[in-house]
């Protein structure tokens, strides 16, 4: 394992970071569920949900296994349409439909995105810089997937 340095993190407490990250990205799906009547709203925010479960448990299978798995393909960011400038950031209220619920998970992935960047900014240099940066790289996946989502169904181009 890497050693601590003066400026950043060991590699398990880089990845402990990352899992409560993505533990609170989980929780704040789990609210906003319990909070909206929609039914199409609550099917994205459970499946936004079960991603970040997924993306918990590969972090904790890489604290036991002391290495990320499938770092290659974290190696780039995904391009995105950084849709969170156009769409307002808001509480989801009860009667959200999937738009909203969309925007609002649109939301929670970039800010996710823009935890890792500044991690990985903090540890340049250092052994954990480039780990937070192939977390963020994936969190730029999750971005993009709920963006062409969103692109699809209500894009008014389509």
């Amino acid at each position: 394992m890497s050693t601590q340095g003066a400026v950043c993190y060991t590699f398990e407490a880089a990845v402990e970071m990352a899992v409560k990250m993505e533990d609170n990205g989980f929780r704040n799906y789990l609210r906003a569920m319990a909070k909206v009547k929609d039914r199409q709203a609550k099917m994205i925010l459970k499946d936004a949900a079960l991603d970040e479960l997924e993306h918990k448990h590969q972090l904790e299978k890489a604290l036991v296994e002391g290495a990320l798995e499938g770092e290659e393909s974290m190696n780039r960011p995904v391009p995105t349409m950084n849709l969170d400038y156009v769409l307002k950031a808001k509480e989801l209220r009860a009667d959200a439909d999937a738009r909203e619920a969309l925007a609002y998970a649109i939301h929670l992935e970039k800010e996710a995105v823009e935890f890792y960047r500044k991690m990985a900014a903090g540890c340049t240099g250092a052994p954990m810089g480039s780990i937070f940066e192939k977390i963020g790289n994936d969190e730029t996946r999750h971005l993009k997937d709920l963006e062409d989502l969103y692109e699809k169904y209500f894009m008014t181009e389509n």
